[in-house]
């Protein structure tokens, strides 16, 4: 996972956030989409990231993308490390549904299961 692009990439996600004043903006789906490519492409690494380095401030904005990086990379590792941060980051899941992320991940885990796709 290369940590200095997630890093820039959310730092431009947040910009999109103030300038657009919480309205939805072009640049959000365009954050989105590469903080998504950044934590799939090697789920270890993201698993240690998480593990080792995730702030708060990331951890949250982490769930806005949770449920795609789930659905491009099935892991049941991930969304176990992700859920157990819950107890590490307790304002940022009572101020954004993070719980709701978690619960979205782990429907799409069992919906791979259901149907005969294994997640890693």
């Amino acid at each position: 996972m290369n940590i200095e692009k997630f890093r820039e990439v959310i730092k431009r996600r947040e910009y999109v956030e103030d300038i657009s004043c919480g309205e939805w903006a072009d640049g959000i789906e365009e954050c989105q989409n590469l903080l998504t490519d950044i934590l799939s492409e090697d789920i270890t690494a993201t698993i240690d990231f998480l593990n080792n380095e995730c702030t708060a401030s990331e951890y949250s904005w982490i769930s806005e993308v949770l449920e795609e990086v789930v659905e491009k990379k099935p892991n049941t590792e991930l969304v176990k490390c992700y859920k157990e941060l819950m107890t590490k980051f307790p304002e940022e899941c009572a101020t954004y549904n993070i719980a709701g992320a978690v619960e979205g991940a782990e429907a799409i885990l069992r919906w791979e299961a259901e149907h005969g796709k294994d997640s890693d």
